[in-house]
């Protein structure tokens, strides 16, 4: 298997707005993520991924550009991210934009000279369709509710937008539209940026025709994802992108693939697709939701069994032909804890099993801001404190249909994207040491419980148990490159497997519930030798036993040999 640095990086999530705000105006930004450099670096992470900071309204935080090339003056001045990128290399640790290929903001100029005529020079850099029969010009659903499409008045047409409509789609069959991207990729490559994380680039490709798609109920939208997801030609734009711009420098992509399976995204991560290093995939984070987009706000129950098929699918497929990239939450999903674990009386037991398994993978592990601490759903009951827009979308079109409130607000407060924005909390003080202002979003009130000072200050907290973890990783190149094996397949509250790199041997046993399993130790392991290599218990005297039983959430690893 071939060896990279990324391959060995553990990579960390900032949310600017909500991660530190150093000039007390509610809202995170530079200097705030740059004071934070040396708690970073003492974690052990080796990348920063931040989330968007291009000049934008910000009618979906940040992730509606209007000018690629300019710092939003909330977030700071661009001498300010020059400062933090040089502080950030000082520390050897490395910086990964959040770039937005798809769309724009409706505020950039492109989008502005694109609406104000029909025969303006930029006006296909966009997607602009005549009406059919009065109606939108097909009948495909947006992300956020509602039709795709957007009547302009001043030309008489429709504008696509598969998110909001303030993030008008890129036409990426313009050839001019898509030099003047390359132009601004290599600029900010050229300016010593360590990588890209691509936003929504699975849709950059529209169906040929724009066709409609089957609706037997009639509906005035529906979901077609099958038209804009992942279609051929992604490629095509992807390998250019790359042979024409990315190929030249030393640096780690990743892409938001939203609706495919493990044998698709390697068309996108194969070694010798020259595409993607690696790609987020979806398919574990609609476990416990009815479907996708839309559907996710409806709730179902997962179980263990379903979790493992669709992890291992992912660990054995990629195994020497690709990359994954591993993950349980970001600032787009509910808190892992919440989610996946027990935010209550197991908080720190879950918090620390859930971290067991995502740096035990194969694949490069993602932190978001805040699981090192094991922060938590926030829950608000109010709709009013709520500030994303695909929530209050949500919200307004439940309402129209009817829905109770109380089962509305039961959807959001376990779905919401803004679980995952509220504040860091930091420490225990005013606004949880976030700022010295009123914060855009409100803290979680268990902020004087979790808070990064009270964990730092506690060995057994869960941030050093991350920094263990993280640790050992390193250590262990089984841990990263190693073949993975699952152990139990049929168990349905164990998650047991094995890691394997020439003599090195790792297994994992983590219990997913607040359960005590007894684990039946595999025969063919029983003459080998174990060395416990962290677990998020204390041990106990059971250690050589051919039965094991498990604590509620209870996570061990172990060398064998």
């Amino acid at each position: 298997m071939l060896e990279a640095w990324w391959k060995e990086a553990v990579v960390y999530e900032i949310y600017p707005v909500s991660f530190k705000d150093s000039n007390g105006d509610g809202k995170g930004d530079l200097r705030g993520i740059i004071s934070k450099l040396d708690y970073l670096k003492d974690l052990g992470v080796n990348v920063i991924w931040i989330c968007p900071i291009y000049e934008s309204p910000g009618m979906d935080n940040g992730y509606d550009i209007s000018n690629y090339y300019a710092i939003n003056p909330s977030f700071g001045t661009m001498e300010d991210f020059d400062e933090l990128l040089k502080e950030a290399h000082a520390r050897d640790l490395k910086i990964m934009m959040d770039l937005v290929l798809n769309h724009t903001s409706d505020k950039h100029p492109w989008f502005m000279e694109s609406r104000s005529s029909a025969d303006n020079p930029k006006r296909n850099y966009y997607i602009w369709r005549k009406g059919v029969n009065g109606l939108f010009p097909n009948n495909w659903e947006s992300y956020f509710s509602g039709s795709v499409w957007e009547f302009d008045e001043r030309t008489g047409e429709y504008y696509m937008h598969l998110y909001s409509k303030h993030q008008p789609d890129l036409n990426w069959t313009n050839e001019e539209m898509v030099k003047e991207l390359y132009d601004m990729i290599r600029w900010w490559l050229e300016k010593g940026v360590d990588g890209f994380r691509f936003d929504a680039i699975a849709h950059i490709v529209k169906a040929k025709g724009l066709p409609n798609a089957d609706n037997p109920q009639h509906l005035p939208v529906v979901r077609a994802y099958q038209l804009f997801s992942n279609l051929e030609n992604v490629h095509d734009l992807l390998r250019r992108l790359n042979d024409e711009v990315l190929m030249d420098y030393d640096i780690m992509t990743v892409g938001e693939t939203s609706g495919l399976g493990p044998e698709q995204a390697l068309q996108y991560v194969g070694d010798q697709r020259h595409e993607l290093d690696m790609v987020f995939q979806f398919e574990h984070m609609t476990l416990d939701s009815v479907s996708t987009g839309t559907g996710r706000w409806e709730a179902r129950s997962w179980t263990l069994l379903e979790l493992k098929k669709i992890m291992s699918r992912w660990q054995t497929t990629l195994h020497n032909q690709g990359w994954n990239a591993n993950y349980l939450g970001n600032h787009d999903q509910p808190r892992p804890v919440s989610r996946f674990g027990d935010d209550r009386q197991f908080r720190v037991e879950s918090a620390k099993m859930l971290a067991t398994f995502m740096l035990t993978l194969q694949g490069t592990p993602y932190i978001y801001q805040g699981e090192e601490i094991g922060m938590t759903n926030a829950a608000f009951e109010n709709i009013g404190d709520y500030r994303d827009v695909e929530t209050l979308n949500y919200y307004e079109q439940s309402q129209l249909q009817g829905k109770p409130n109380d089962q509305i607000m039961a959807a959001i407060q376990a779905k919401s994207r803004d679980n995952a924005r509220t504040p860091m909390q930091w420490n225990a003080g005013h606004q949880a040491g976030f700022t010295t202002g009123i914060p855009w979003i409100k803290v979680n009130p268990n902020y004087t419980e979790v808070n990064v000072d009270s964990a730092m200050k506690d060995p057994k907290s869960i941030y050093h148990y991350y920094r263990k973890l993280i640790a050992l990783r390193k250590q262990h190149k089984a841990l990263v490159y190693g073949e993975y094996k699952l152990l139990l397949p049929l168990d349905p509250d164990l998650y047991v497997y094995i890691r394997t790199l020439e003599q090195d041997t790792i297994l994992v046993i983590l219990n997913f519930f607040d359960e005590m399993p007894r684990m039946e130790w595999p025969k063919h392991l029983r003459d080998l030798t174990r060395e416990l290599l962290i677990s998020n218990y204390e041990p106990v005297p059971d250690e050589l036993a051919d039965q094991i039983d498990l604590r509620p959430y209870e996570a061990r690893v172990y060398r064998l040999y």
